[in-house]
């Protein structure tokens, strides 16, 4: 008896979602796909917005919703995609996110040098390709960019992608942030293409424009909050110190982040053997917790301190500027802190720290920027075509310093 694998997924922000083939289903019910489920979307953001503990998972499935809804936007328009393509935009949006870590974007770059999640993902992909007989190899071809039609791959990976329209809404639905809210329905009805490249409708400049000062808004209020930046620094910290402790003992940690801590991993771990890679398939957020726990009763001082401070939420202070701080402001701070906790001065750099944070809300580039057909039949770029102002300024990064250390010195300094 055959099975049905044409269900309906009920999604909180679209309501009935379609699965709308068996290769689709099948990709969601691989192993790979299913970790998704155990990673935050948001990292550690549901320290300020209690609702953002949704996942990658959902954020994947949305996202090929509305990958689907642009498709039939662009089949209506007489742009001809034949199924093979459908489903293979659809798959590479689908799998475009399989290569992230635990906590998502939080701890980037910590398990591994040199290769990024979209590097993850790819070979992810390729794992799964062999198990399922090469029938997701266009999607494949899509994601990479090395399909002959530009526009399916934009629709993946550009400014004006599924991804983002996904993630902007989903992220402000579960943070409860309205300002994040967009007309994703009404920037997918405007879609077209033009010389093998996506483009967007003149009439929808407005949605379009709305669409990236949300992004700014959603950047500076939930994912740069500064609250979440503290937690996510120190989260950071917590595990350079296990790191550094694990070469020299060993602590608590599950299979899979014990081979992350104890070796220095890198790009060439993944593309020369399978071992990282499997590794990386069973390492999600729940690895991290259940050692968060154990280590918050270590007998290492550094290590217990900041886990029970980051498990009870009892956060560092965190002061943020436009300009670097001040060198001699950071010692002094350092020197109380060490007095402080009786930490030496090898220590005290897990308890006070500066770094940076940046926002780019858009890119003007002729070959990824945001392409407004206008009536004429012209293409303007979106910071050329609209007639606000600040659409040019999104362009430019904004950088902040940050930095961190216990609100216990915060009091001394105002006594001092």
């Amino acid at each position: 008896m055959t099975k049905n694998k044409k269900k309906i997924i009920n999604d909180p922000v679209y309501g009935f979602i379609n699965i709308p083939a068996n290769i689709i289903y099948d990709v969601i019910s691989h192993p790979y796909f299913q970790r998704l489920r155990r990673i935050k979307q948001l990292g550690l953001s549901d320290y300020v917005y209690p609702g953002a503990t949704h996942t990658r998972f959902e954020h994947v499935v949305g996202a090929t919703h509305l990958m689907h809804s642009a498709l039939d936007v662009l089949k209506f328009k007489k742009i001809k995609i034949s199924k093979d393509e459908r489903y293979g935009a659809m798959l590479a949006i689908l799998m475009h996110d399989l290569g992230h870590g635990p906590y998502s974007h939080t701890l980037e770059g910590f398990f591994a040098q040199g290769i990024s999640h979209e590097d993850i993902s790819l070979l992810f992909m390729e794992k799964i390709n062999e198990d399922l007989d090469g029938r997701i190899s266009v999607g494949i071809e899509i994601f990479k960019n090395k399909y002959e039609r530009h526009f399916l791959h934009s629709l993946v990976s550009g400014q004006l992608d599924m991804d983002r329209l996904d993630y902007l809404r989903r992220d402000s639905f579960f943070s409860g942030v309205s300002e994040g809210v967009i007309g994703s329905d009404r920037i997918i009805k405007m879609l077209n293409v033009k010389d093998n490249e996506l483009v967007v409708e003149e009439k929808g400049i407005y949605s379009v424009e709305k669409f990236l000062i949300a992004r700014r808004i959603m950047y500076w209020q939930v994912y740069l909050h500064k609250t979440v930046v503290a937690a996510e620094l120190m989260l950071l910290k917590i595990l350079e110190r296990a790191r550094e402790i694990i070469q020299n003992r060993e602590i608590f940690t599950t299979p899979a982040l014990h081979y992350f801590l104890k070796n220095k991993i890198t790009r060439i771990h993944f593309t020369d053997s399978e071992i990282a890679l499997k590794q990386f398939a069973i390492l999600d957020d729940s690895d991290i917790l259940a050692s968060l726990k154990q280590w918050s009763s270590d007998e290492d001082k550094v290590l217990s301190m900041l886990c029970k401070r980051l498990l009870d939420r009892d956060l560092f202070k965190l002061e943020i500027q436009m300009q670097p701080f001040d060198e001699t402001m950071i010692s002094d701070i350092t020197k109380k802190t060490a007095e402080h906790f009786h930490l030496s001065e090898h220590d005290v750099r897990y308890f006070v720290f500066s770094d940076k944070i940046s926002n780019k809300a858009y890119t003007t580039d002729r070959a990824s920027g945001i392409n407004i057909l206008l009536k004429n039949g012209e293409l303007r770029d979106i910071a050329q075509a609209s007639d606000i102002s600040n659409i040019t300024t999104l362009s430019e990064t904004v950088k902040k310093y940050v930095l961190i250390y216990p609100k216990e010195i915060e009091s001394q300094r105002i006594r001092s």
